[in-house]
């Protein structure tokens, strides 16, 4: 199978590192224009630099700016009126304890990793639908699924992700624009690495080895028995915005080596 996305412009939130950098290099790699996001200037740059390098003659742009608020979407809106593929990767995660949470941090944790895309996805879906062709993709979590018991804020609204994304397909049936969840598992992303580097300095192991022993122990239900890589997760990303994907919307599907223990 081979993606072409040539000619098609895609804006992926959350870009600066990890998974969404990985999503950006993977639709670049397609031919697709790729937009960038951080809060930071320094790290866009350092973005764009990436899928540079990933892909040599990638066409790349980097947008500064905080999208957990209104006014930063209004402004990445106002600078990209139009975009063909949205990935609403943006999301921050915390362990902590249900009874320590405040309701500030439920607030910070709504607007940014739903509120996000539900701004996004609302000021982009139309101008796709009257084309006739978009995708729209949230990147969920399995614990949308199995809510973890010292993340409830963050796998609260994970799932929340699942409702948005299920809804809007629906809303934009018939329009030839698709709207999924994607569920990434344990992954070695840069910020679980960085949750691991204690224990990475403490034992001396690589981070694919204490991950692994976190997964094991944490996620014993997995698969594979390890943390997915960054790229693995992308993978699937690249696919469902692909032309090929086209009979694939309304659905949540995961990237999680096997951690829901369960058939559908």
């Amino acid at each position: 199978m081979k993606i072409d996305l040539s000619g098609k412009l895609a804006l992926v939130t959350g870009s600066a590192a990890g998974i969404g950098l990985a999503i950006a290099k993977g639709l670049a790699g397609t031919g697709a224009s790729v937009i960038v996001s951080s809060r930071h200037e320094a790290n866009v740059r350092d973005a764009e630099a990436a899928v540079r390098a990933s892909v040599p003659g990638a066409q790349v742009e980097g947008f500064v700016g905080d999208l957990s608020n209104e006014a930063g979407c209004a402004a990445l809106v106002k600078a990209y009126p139009k975009v063909d593929i949205l990935v609403n990767n943006l999301g921050v995660f915390k362990q902590q304890d249900f009874f320590e949470i405040p309701d500030s941090e439920w607030l910070r944790f709504f607007e940014t990793n739903v509120m996000s895309g539900v701004r996004l996805s609302r000021a982009y879906a139309d101008a796709m639908a009257k084309q006739g062709w978009g995708r729209i993709v949230f990147i969920s979590s399995e614990s949308a699924l199995n809510i973890p018991a010292d993340m409830i804020h963050y796998g609260m609204t994970k799932t929340a992700q699942l409702a948005v994304a299920r809804g809007l397909a629906k809303r934009l049936a018939g329009t030839g624009v698709t709207v999924n969840s994607v569920l990434p598992g344990p992954t070695l992303s840069d910020g679980v690495e960085a949750m691991l580097k204690d224990e990475v300095a403490r034992t001396g192991k690589s981070a694919e080895e204490v991950a692994a022993a976190f997964v094991r122990e944490h996620r014993s239900s997995s698969i594979i028995q390890r943390a997915a890589s960054v790229e693995e997760v992308a993978n699937m990303v690249v696919y469902v915005c692909s032309t090929q994907a086209s009979a694939t919307t309304g659905a949540a599907l995961r990237v999680d080596g096997g951690v829901v223990d369960t058939i559908a």
